[in-house]
């Protein structure tokens, strides 16, 4: 019978290790990342790093399936909440928003692999689109139409709901650096983050229910029911 205490202090070096490649990742890139700083992070040297990962390749699409992964199972989560369709959008955006801007790592790591997948130098891009977020925007497109067919979300396409909800929570991130410079106001100010967090549910409230008031009740009880924490910008969140 496998030793399941092995089994276990396999799995945790491997998850050491995929935590160290995130970081390495995210912050020099799949070019400038160094398998001996992964390593090193991890706690294990070169040759046990191999054995789990057999190259620098691998380790990088297993990198960004873990962190994909995982974005996936919360967002899944939140879809399939036993609560409204509209309220089950406002609680996906604001997951998102949270994500975004509290997840540096992700975010990192997904900018960077979309510049690679367009230079054609990788086909992670579709493993991730595959595995993680074909059923999430599969579960979104399922939802929408549910509260369109229901009459309390507004008769538009569900895709055109989508990019309201998730792209100006993008947008906002993006930006920063030059709305710091153009404004001298810093939009990642934990303060700014806050007032922006509230807006963008609250927008989202009045634009895509039917009845606003009804939309503006909801992304109260939304806003309540996961506030955001003292002293860090997001978590994450169900």
């Amino acid at each position: 019978m496998p030793d399941k205490n092995n089994s276990s202090r396999s799995e945790k070096t491997r998850q050491r290790i995929l935590k160290a490649a995130i970081t390495e990742f995210s912050e020099r890139g799949m070019a400038g990342a160094r398998i001996r700083s992964i390593g090193a992070s991890a706690r294990v040297n070169k040759a046990l790093l191999y054995y789990y990962f057999h190259d620098k390749e691998a380790l990088y699409v297993a990198a960004l399936e873990e962190v994909a992964g995982k974005v996936a199972e919360n967002a899944l989560a939140v879809l399939e909440m036993k609560c409204s369709a509209g309220e089950r959008i406002l609680r996906f955006a604001l997951l998102h928003f949270d994500r975004v801007v509290g997840q540096r790592a992700f975010q990192s790591l997904m900018q960077q692999e979309m510049v690679r997948f367009r230079e054609g130098q990788s086909e992670a891009m579709q493993v991730l689109a595959k595995k993680a977020f074909s059923p999430m925007l599969a579960q979104v497109r399922m939802v929408a139409e549910e509260g369109i067919r229901s009459g309390e979300l507004c008769d538009v396409d569900w895709m055109q709901m989508v990019y309201a909800a998730l792209g100006a929570n993008v947008f906002y991130l993006l930006s920063a650096p030059m709305l710091r410079l153009a404004s001298r106001q810093d939009p990642l100010d934990h303060g700014r983050i806050a007032t922006r967090r509230s807006a963008a549910v609250e927008f989202l409230g009045n634009a895509i229910f039917v009845d606003r008031k009804r939309g503006a009740r909801v992304a109260k009880k939304v806003l309540a029911a996961i506030p955001m924490l003292d002293g860090e910008h997001t978590r994450t969140r169900i």
